[in-house]
């Protein structure tokens, strides 16, 4: 999901999808853990999402 996308978003669906992200994260860290991961990139960029999503309800919170 791109910043401009996330933005029009409203809070209770950023919290959504952070915490669909986490999810997603947390099973890639298990499938890495025990040797099935497809993608290692998949890690990075499910983290750098939820950053994003963090930044744009940091931002909203602050009333950018």
């Amino acid at each position: 999901m791109k910043p401009n996308e996330a933005r029009n978003l409203n809070a209770e669906e950023i919290v959504e999808a952070v915490a669909e992200r986490r999810e997603e994260l947390m099973d890639l860290r298990f499938q890495a853990a025990i040797g099935q991961a497809g993608n290692p990139r998949r890690i990075r960029a499910a983290k750098r999402e939820i950053a994003r999503l963090l930044t744009v309800a940091r931002e909203k919170e602050q009333g950018q």
